[in-house]
């Protein structure tokens, strides 16, 4: 940040409710859901794969038919309705399922009874296994057609129905049926078929259930971060423990050695060092003083301090970082729009494709074959599921954030991790981005009769309107001088390259030396001293008084230690590095030679960032643009990928698509890391999910038939297709594991 800018007030997020649908979904929604604990008030609910679906109560997406989720992950201990459901439903039907498959498998070899009485045997096994284990699953069949949106219920409802009722009609009624379907003395029945097959998906439902609740392990482990409960120091001094929710702004907090910080705040008592890894990934305590800012949910590790409640609730950094990751995880990958196509003609081909395979069968196979016919169109359906296909992407989205999240990077979307590895050009702004954003107050030269001292105090009074790092650390100057500030009116800050207000009566400006052109004040008399400052890197801002130069005052930013490591590692991965600032060109310079910058623009308002990432943008460039102040925010907004620091303003962040949560540029190179892997592991899915449709379907179909006279099993069907859902979520899952 570069300029001297308004406060601004805390960022503020809201969830937006989107009905779609039938508004009484929930009513066939998950069972067990009412012998649950209610979800908290205000819950959103939405699709692991359909992201924009989001509603305020449990049911399934009308897209795809999947079970949805509470947008912000129930806690580690919180049990999964659906699972349970799934599991009860798996396990009391699962001796029936085995009990129709071996009758069917060996009852006409062992002669156990005769053949008619064996179909109806076989139906009463079934038929629980297949009305109600595989309710949740025709009920989701019914719905997409009511919803016209075909999706893998769709196949694997008319697939387990198809044979199921067939088997019904020719345990009913026989005489229906030509002698070509008569086998082992009876019309040949597939109840085993229909069992087995909801069996296995209920298998594959509950393994991928498990599977995909570990994709949001990192957003549960940061909610069990915060701490139950505060210790408050009363107005009388007494104290005592009350429930996080509880806590209010301004409340003063007692943290004790060993414990954590329970929100937000300002030091006011004591010196300790604090872990703060669990927020930022730095694995270095951090010392705290008072007049030091503390986090949320952070270690105290030795001393104790007296902390004054700044930030609660939502408004707190982990509450902030845990809505991020969230949106991130829920949010659509540019990669993910070819899938979705995909699949949006897939289920029809596929049901287009079992046709014409019954009729194939029935028509030109040997004997019965319509039987055969039966049995490969529905192995057809079954294999042919699209959910790894719509899987592919989202679970690698959801892994990728929270392994951000745990490296101190937060993304804000999907599009952002995508597009991360592209960018070959990275513009960074100086005060507060390469530099420590905590400015010390170097000096001031006053001119045309104004004394130094008064040049502070003018600059410091008109500084207290500002937030900038810059106009901190002169009003901390002049307030350690014992100086008399004067209460400013008229603060104007907006212009990127300083500050306007009224003190005393008096109009003053104060900034660089393009305000000082806009208010027509010359600098030629204060011009050698501000240039030897600015060539020892210092920042130099001229006061004006009234259209007369006062002087100028001069502070200093160290850089930070992290700054020249993540540069080199930048340059490393072939990305150019412009530094753009709104400090003088003198001073630019300066910083720029010393980190080995090649390419630096000084004096630049907001709007010249800007017009400096359209015109990279137009020669071709994936440019992202790393910054933390109000005034960056243009330039944040429009680079193909924007990087807020997140020890900048909220402005910042809330146009950036990736926040540093420590404010290291390191972090970039980590993330750009994350992307490209992420990226590699969403390929790897659809690969598979491509491939495995690919084979699948002329296989099921019978395509080998001729050749080796073998068929695939529906019930093998159902196997292969339950297990692909899960290798994609296993395979997405591999990124937790990634070195960045």
């Amino acid at each position: 940040m570069d300029s001297h800018e308004h406060p601004q007030s805390e960022k503020h997020q809201h969830g937006h409710v989107h009905r779609h649908g039938n508004p009484h979904d929930h009513q066939h929604a998950r069972a067990p859901a009412a012998e649950s604990a209610p979800a908290p008030e205000g819950t959103i609910y939405t699709c692991p794969m359909h992201p924009e679906i989001r509603q305020d109560h449990p049911g399934n997406c009308p897209k795809c038919g999947m079970t949805l989720e509470p947008l912000m992950p129930e806690p580690e201990d919180a049990e999964n309705p659906e699972l349970a459901d799934f599991q009860r439903r798996f396990w009391w039907t699962l001796p029936l399922t085995a009990a129709v498959f071996i009758l069917a498998m060996s009852g006409h070899q062992f002669g156990w009874m005769e053949a008619s009485a064996q179909s109806w045997v076989e139906l009463a096994l079934s038929t629980p296994v297949v009305l109600w284990a595989g309710y949740p699953f025709l009920a989701r069949c019914v719905r997409s057609f009511v919803q016209r949106s075909p999706n893998m219920w769709t196949l694997i409802g008319l697939g387990t129905g198809a044979a199921y009722i067939y088997s019904v009609i020719a345990t009913v009624a026989p005489g229906l049926f030509p002698q070509d379907f008569a086998a082992h003395g009876r019309v040949g029945v597939y109840f085993e078929a229909a069992a087995v097959i909801i069996s296995l998906t209920l298998v594959g439902q509950l393994l991928e259930l498990k599977a995909r609740s570990q994709t949001s392990a990192a957003i549960r482990s940061l909610l069990g971060l915060a701490p139950k409960t505060a210790r408050r120091i009363n107005a009388d001094g007494s104290e005592e423990d009350v429930p996080l929710g509880h806590v209010h702004v301004g409340d003063r907090l007692r943290v004790r050695p060993g414990e954590k910080v329970p929100v937000d705040g300002v030091v006011t008592e004591g010196t300790s060092s604090l872990d703060e890894s669990m927020i930022t990934g730095e694995p270095i305590p951090v010392t705290k003083r008072v007049g030091d800012h503390v986090i949320g949910a952070t270690m105290n590790a030795s001393g104790s301090l007296v902390i004054e409640s700044e930030k609660v609730g939502s408004r707190t950094v982990l509450s902030q970082i845990v809505q991020m990751v969230a949106q991130a995880q829920r949010s659509k990958a540019p990669m993910q729009r070819m899938a979705d196509k995909v699949a949006g003609v897939f289920v029809l081909a596929v049901i287009a494709v079992a046709l014409l395979t019954l009729l194939a069968w029935g028509l030109f196979g040997p004997q019965p074959s319509w039987g055969y016919g039966l049995i490969n169109a529905v192995a057809v359906l079954i294999i042919a599921c699209p959910c790894a296909l719509g899987l592919a992407t989202p679970m690698s989205i959801m892994v990728a954030s929270g392994k951000g999240a745990s490296t101190g990077v937060l993304f804000r979307d999907a599009s952002a991790i995508e597009n991360l590895r592209k960018v070959d050009t990275l513009i960074v702004d100086k005060t507060g981005t390469l530099t420590e954003g905590r400015p010390t107050f170097e000096r001031s030269i006053g001119a045309n009769g104004f004394s130094d001292q008064e040049v502070l105090r003018l600059a410091a009074s008109l500084d207290q309107g500002s937030e900038h790092p810059l106009a901190a650390a002169i009003v901390a100057a002049a307030r350690a001088q014992d100086l008399r500030l004067a209460t400013p009116a008229d603060f104007e800050s907006g212009s990127g390259i300083g500050v306007r207000g009224t003190v005393e009566g008096r109009k003053l400006a104060l900034g660089n030396t393009a305000l000082m052109e806009t208010e027509a004040v010359p600098t030629a008399a204060l011009g050698e001293a501000g240039d030897g400052l600015r060539a020892q890197g210092a920042s130099v801002m001229y006061l004006a008084v009234d259209g007369t130069l006062a002087g100028l005052l001069a502070v200093s930013d160290p850089v930070k230690a992290t700054t020249p490591e993540a540069l080199r590692s930048l340059k490393a991965q072939g990305i150019r590095v412009v530094m753009a600032t709104g400090d003088g060109v003198a001073t630019a310079r300066a910083v720029a030679a010393r980190l080995g910058i090649d390419e630096y623009h000084g004096e630049v308002k907001p709007a010249d960032k800007l017009a400096l990432v359209a015109r990279f943008q137009q020669e071709g460039r994936v440019v992202a643009m790393a910054g933390d102040g109000i005034n960056d925010a243009p330039a944040l907004a429009r680079a193909d990928v924007g990087i807020a620091m997140g020890t900048g303003t909220d402005v910042a962040m809330n146009s950036a698509q990736v926040t540093l949560v420590k404010g290291d540029l390191r972090g970039i190179a980590r993330a750009r890391k994350l992307s490209e892997a992420t990226i590699r592991n969403m390929k790897q899915n659809l690969g598979f999910a491509f491939v495995y449709n690919a084979l699948g379907v002329p296989l099921a179909a019978g395509a080998l038939y001729g050749a080796t006279g073998l068929l695939l099993s529906p019930m093998f069907a159902a196997l292969a297709m339950s297990l692909s859902s899960v290798s994609v979520v296993s395979n997405a899952l591999r990124l937790r594991r990634t070195a960045v």
